[in-house]
């Protein structure tokens, strides 16, 4: 299994490492983010957004769980939060299956509750390591 390791300790390097991200990503839509509250989940993802070209504003999902953005291209792309949610079901009663199967871009922060409803998917994790933030990626696929 191959995976990533970039330094994204500037938000300067964010270019660099999303373009080495989505070479590395090739056809894979589904991207689960886990890190720790505060160490740049969606700092990162606004990064992905600019380099997709999504022309909508940007905005955490906290609350509103899912947020649909479009590309210059009109394509949508999603980006959930699923911290507040407490159960699997909750993710069903929202449709999480028809967004999985859309075949859009799903940009997911606190993944566990999703997992149940993924075959494959770019796992990341960004961690903070002697006062530098690494973004580390491997694509999980079932055996």
């Amino acid at each position: 299994m191959s995976t990533l390791k970039i330094d994204i300790s500037r938000i300067e390097q964010h270019q660099e490492a999303v373009k080495q991200l989505m070479a590395f990503a090739g056809n894979e839509r589904i991207f689960l983010f886990e890190a720790p509250m505060g160490a740049g989940k969606t700092t990162f993802i606004k990064s992905i957004c600019a380099y997709l070209q999504v022309s909508d504003t940007m905005s955490s999902p906290t609350y509103s769980i899912v947020n649909e953005y479009h590309t210059k291209t009109q394509n949508p792309l999603f980006h959930f939060d699923l911290y507040r949610l407490r159960s699997s079901e909750e993710l069903f009663e929202l449709g999480f299956e028809d967004y999985v199967a859309s075949g859009n871009y799903l940009f997911i922060e606190w993944p566990e509750l999703a997992l149940p409803f993924l075959d494959t998917y770019l796992r990341i994790i960004i961690s903070k390591e002697n006062n530098n933030r690494y973004l580390y990626a491997e694509i999980i696929r079932p055996l």
